[in-house]
């Protein structure tokens, strides 16, 4: 489950600022692709970067993250839950365990 006292934090500091009528669903999918490429940024020339800045970018990343699902009405811990059973069923792990190759090039 999503944290009560991050989505409280994450709603007080939207409402405080009355940003929630920018919050259209398009925006928020760019700022998630914006933000995520902020995160690689940071291993743009070192493979180990500040856990600091790292954490930051990630931070950015997941609260646009959040505000999305909450804009679709979308309930985070199922759509992750749901998509992990997708998953499952894409990489058996007969087939998968220790390759990273897509579910369409795995053996048999």
């Amino acid at each position: 489950m999503v944290n009560a006292s991050v989505v409280a934090g994450i709603r007080n500091f939207v409402d405080a600022r009355d940003w929630d009528r920018f919050h259209l669903a398009e925006n928020l999918a760019k700022s998630i692709a914006i933000e995520a490429g902020e995160l690689l940024e940071c291993f743009q020339w070192d493979s180990e970067p500040a856990i600091g800045a790292v954490a930051s970018e990630l931070a950015d990343v997941l609260t646009y993250c959040y505000l999305l699902g909450a804009k679709l009405g979308l309930d985070l811990d199922q759509i992750v839950l749901d998509k992990l059973e997708v998953s499952e069923a894409k990489y058996p792990i007969e087939k998968a365990r220790g390759r990273s190759s897509r579910y369409d090039q795995l053996p048999g």
